[in-house]
């Protein structure tokens, strides 16, 4: 480890000590006492004067080190490096004759290092320090993240990587841990996807090592979902922003989610196997610290998922993998190795998924007491299948002590196809519900209500590149100016092929038939850039602001997003910190935004608006965050209110997880809410949490109306319908994650993952009068329980005894009991109409009560 500092001249109360006592007036007998009384108060004042030390820390091959502690014994206070290593230190200076301060730097892995300092020169000091061999048996490893960075960012929250990993989910998903954080919904635990502050997913940003990720294009169920673009065991860092963000992250309305990949000092691998996939990963460096590689491999085959869905049954076969690698070269001089690094990212994704459905059942109310029970038989199959790679490239390089310049490029390709051909033949039955009668909860009166076909050949192809340039730079200790510019080229080629028609008396009337085809080619450059400058006025407080800048070829639109954030906390509680923002947020449409869904009149369909303007959104944000303790252990609570008023808003409905744009910028809305969150040791050793959300969120439709009727119910007039509620209006959502260990046996652990929300608006599809109404599905609540057992097989010490460095350490086994409540949740709903016209809403549930196993392999 490297060690550089410079030492800030001495106070000016000491310079005035020093001159008084070298002029004449000192030997007068009225200044002798005045020089008395003030060389009484002279060691005092020495005591207390302050400077300020700053330094960077690397290790023994000249590469910066992040989180290492840095104090001074015998003082209090204390800070920690950044990300270039670097630190800024308050030293208190000896009295006159005392001994010097000595400097304490301390990190996990590596032997801790005392240092004297001379305050009286400005030295450079090179100081290589070894790493920490020595091996530890039987420990109890407890990680926490320092709150510095938080208190200084609007609704930015860190998340545990490990946390992540090992929160029970039915998938192991990353975005399970997310959907228990205030301001983030979700009612369905078979996706990914997740909308915050009454967003959509769509209006979410997700970065992993500084490349913005795609999600596919033509995923229409949440059963056809693969597996999310994060994977858990390469995680190094977790930063999520649901708001208020800073300009250096991009153009969309909700929310920032913004993933780093480990950076690998040793050999480590992992294997995991479950009822539903495993996974896979290893991560080395090389002996000369130049070279570090890191790939994880993942597997996915949700059958034993599937076959608890309640509605439809049928030969179910989801085969989803991945494979993701980080390669990361320094190409320094042996003493800064990092001063040039070029790293390279690269994934591919494989999602398959194969239904041949059987038969469906699903029971309703349709009124007070009355229950009927719709009875489906399918024919036919479908299939829907989607290949991505994506890959990135950057170039890291340190102009300058304190000028850092980065050149990132970026490509995407993904190829999709949804391919179905599906019959089903309606029948409803009502349900015997006298409890004296033999025949109680079978079916009577069972009648046949319709036939239901669906033809589709659609194919899609993306093709994304980008080019992007960053830059850094610290003029001073208390600035930090941050700039980009990145341009991208797309292009989309999309064919649609669909056919569908609902038959309920051997007649097919026109009204009852869609017939979508298009092949549709967009070819576009998008351009965009930003500046951003951070002041730290002192310890306490921080001013960030800044703007975007977006320009797209195809609407010709140029979009400008100035943003603010200030941050300060009390000299009288700095434990307390108050944060507000300000700024506007842009949203330019990408591809699915300006496609005519069906129900569009008959010259729209399946067209492109090619005039539509990004969405734009105006965040308010004011919050705090107080850490402090309690039962002697360390909590944090966050509280902030925001509201968001939205124009040119793209009205959408909620179709499971497909988004059904009106390609018309023919709406304003409004968002407003309160998210809290205590987080903190409940249990000693593990962190855990509760996330509360609050949220109203409406929309006013251009041209939206009712009919108005008469005493004689008769139509007269149509009045606007104003501000109804957004599907994605979920009032209330609760989230919990607990963590404990079985007391005097830290190897057994077991966890709580509980959400709830309440229930969302729904109406029927092509009914616009009906949009917006206050119906509602059910509540969404889902417990699910987790329980671990570490076995310790091999220590380090044991390994280098044998000398071996690579052999099985821990093997955690897991049993996990998901929706233990055996909660039934709606996915959605099925709209049937009979020979009369009635229309049901017939409810799609969820999956039930499943046992999973899962055994972790770690070496």
């Amino acid at each position: 480890m490297l060690l550089s500092f410079r030492v800030f001249p001495v106070s000016v109360p000491t310079r005035l000590w020093l001159r008084l006592l070298t002029t004449p007036a000192a030997r007068s007998g009225a200044a002798a006492a005045a020089l008395l009384l003030a060389g009484l108060a002279a060691p005092a004042l020495a005591q207390t004067s302050r400077t300020t030390v700053t330094g960077v820390v690397r290790d023994v091959t000249g590469r910066p080190l992040e989180d290492v502690t840095v104090g001074v014994e015998g003082q209090t206070g204390g800070t920690n490096t950044d990300e270039r290593g670097r630190f800024t230190l308050s030293v208190l200076r000896p009295a006159a004759g005392g001994a010097a301060p000595v400097l304490i730097l301390r990190r996990l892995g590596y032997r801790p290092e005392r240092l004297k300092l001379d305050l009286s020169q400005n030295p450079e000091v090179r100081v290589a320090l070894a790493e920490d061999g020595r091996a530890l048996d039987n420990v109890t490893v407890r990680g926490r993240q320092d709150a510095t960075d938080t208190r200084e960012q609007v609704s930015i929250m860190k998340l545990e990587p490990r946390a992540a990993k090992e929160i029970p989910s039915p998938f192991g998903d990353f975005s399970a841990i997310l959907k228990t954080l205030p301001g983030v919904t979700s009612t369905n635990e078979l996706t990914s996807t997740y909308s915050v502050r009454g967003g959509n997913y769509e209006e979410n940003l997700i970065y992993v090592n500084g490349f913005e990720v795609y999600r596919p294009f033509l995923v229409t169920t949440a059963q056809q979902e693969g597996l999310s673009f994060v994977n858990p065991d390469l995680v190094n860092t977790i930063e999520f922003s649901s708001g208020g963000w800073q300009p250096k992250f991009g153009d969309k309305l909700s929310s920032v989610l913004n993933i780093d990949y480990k950076r690998p000092l040793r050999f480590g691998a992992s294997a995991t196997a479950s009822l539903v996939g495993g996974t896979a990963h290893v991560e080395a460096n090389s002996p000369n610290r130049r070279i570090s590689y890191l790939a994880g491999v993942r597997y996915k085959n949700a059958t034993y998922v599937f076959n608890s869905l309640q509605q439809q049954q049928g030969g179910y076969n989801p085969t989803f993998y991945d494979g993701q690698s980080l390669i990361t070269v320094a190409l320094g001089p042996k003493d800064n190795l990092d001063r040039t690094t070029l790293s390279l990212l690269n994934t591919y994704a494989h999602n398959d998924f194969r239904f041949n459905p059987e038969t469906g059942e699903s029971t309703f109310s349709t009124g007070v007491n009355q229950f009927s029970r719709l009875i489906i038989g399918y024919q036919g199959r479908e299939r829907m299948q989607y290949d991505t790679y994506q890959g990135g490239l950057s170039l890291s390089h340190q102009l300058r002590s304190n000028l850092r310049l980065e050149l990132l490029g970026g490509l995407l390709y993904s190829r999709e196809f949804e391919y179905r051909d599906v019959e089903a033949d309606y029948k409803i039955a009502e349900i015997n519900r006298d409890p004296k009668s033999p025949d109680f909860g079978m079916d009577l009166n069972r009648r046949g209500v319709g036939r239901l076909f669906k033809h589709s050949r659609n194919t899609l192809e993306a093709r994304v590149a980008s080019l992007e340039t960053r830059g850094t730079w610290t003029p001073g200790l208390r600035h930090t100016v941050r700039w980009g510019l990145k341009t991208g080229r797309e292009q989309i080629n999309d064919v649609l092929d669909e056919y569908s028609f609902v038959d309920s008396a051997d007649y097919v009337p026109d009204y009852r038939r869609t017939r979508l085809r298009s092949n549709l080619d967009l070819t576009s450059t998008r351009t965009q850039g930003y500046a951003q400058h951070t002041i730290r006025f002192d310890s306490l407080r921080t001013l960030t602001y800044g703007a975007r800048l977006n320009y797209w070829t195809v609407n010709g639109q140029t979009t400008v997003s100035p943003r603010v954030q200030y941050a300060f906390r009390s000299a009288r509680n700095p434990r307390l910190a108050w944060k507000a923002a300000a700024g506007v947020y842009v949203q330019p449409p990408f591809y699915r935004e300006l496609r005519y869904q069906t129900g569009a009149p008959q010259s729209q369909e399946g067209a492109l608006n090619l005039a539509l303007r990004a969405q734009r959104s105006l965040h308010f944000i004011v919050g705090n965050e107080l850490r402090f303790r309690s039962w002697g252990r360390p909590f944090r609570f966050t509280g902030e209110a925001y509201y968001k008023y939205l124009t040119d808003v793209v009205p959408y409905d909620i179709d499971n997880v497909r988004l059904r744009y009106q390609a018309n910028n023919n709406a304003k809305a409004y968002a407003a809410g309160l998210d809290a969150r205590v987080s903190g040791e409940f249990i000693p050793g593990t962190e855990s949490w509760f996330s509360l959300g609050v949220l109203t969120t409406r929309e006013n439709l251009t041209g939206d109306s009712l009919n108005v009727f008469d005493s004689q119910g008769q139509v007269f007039g149509r009045k606007s319908k104003g501000y109804i509620r957004r599907p994605s209006d979920q009032r209330l959502n609760l989230g919990i994650f607990l963590q404990d260990n079985l007391p005097g046996d830290p190897s057994v652990k077991g966890y709580v993952n509980f959400v709830f929300g309440t229930g969302l608006p729904f109406s029927p599809p092509y009914l616009p009068d009906l949009r917006g109404t206050s119906k509602l599905t059910r509540s969404y609540k889902r417990v699910d329980l987790g329980f671990t057992k570490v076995l310790g097989l091999r220590t380090a010490t044991e390994l280098a005894a044998r000398g071996r460095t690579v052999q099985l350490q821990t093997l955690w086994l897991s049993l996990e009991v998901l929706n233990v409540l055996g909660a039934s949740n709606l996915a959605g709903y099925n709209y049937v109409q009979d020979l009369n016209g009635l229309t049901y809403s017939v409810p799609n549930f969820l999956s039930n009560r499943l046992v999973n196993l899962r055994v972790i392999a770690r070496f």
